[in-house]
């Protein structure tokens, strides 16, 4: 949850700077919170502060990490059964 509430914060802090033509958080930055837990919260920032939502080339990177995280995720699970 902390993750999510990082990343969400870190998309609109980027969406503030992009807004007034201030130094930009990397989109590798933004992609690494996802993957480290964060996705939930970049999808939330995504559809709240509308930030890197319809950049297709990020969005197609965003998607693998969200869908890299979650067969990492599956796993783990599977390897403690």
């Amino acid at each position: 949850m902390l993750a999510s509430v990082a990343t969400f914060l870190a998309y609109a802090i980027d969406k503030r700077a992009a807004r007034f033509g201030r130094r930009r958080t990397p989109e590798r930055t933004l992609l690494l919170l996802g993957l480290a837990g964060g996705w939930p919260g970049a999808l939330l920032a995504q559809r709240v502060v509308r930030h890197k939502s319809s950049k297709a080339s990020f969005q197609a990177k965003y998607w693998c990490t969200v869908a890299l995280h979650l067969a990492l995720l599956a796993l783990l699970i599977l390897q403690n059964r």
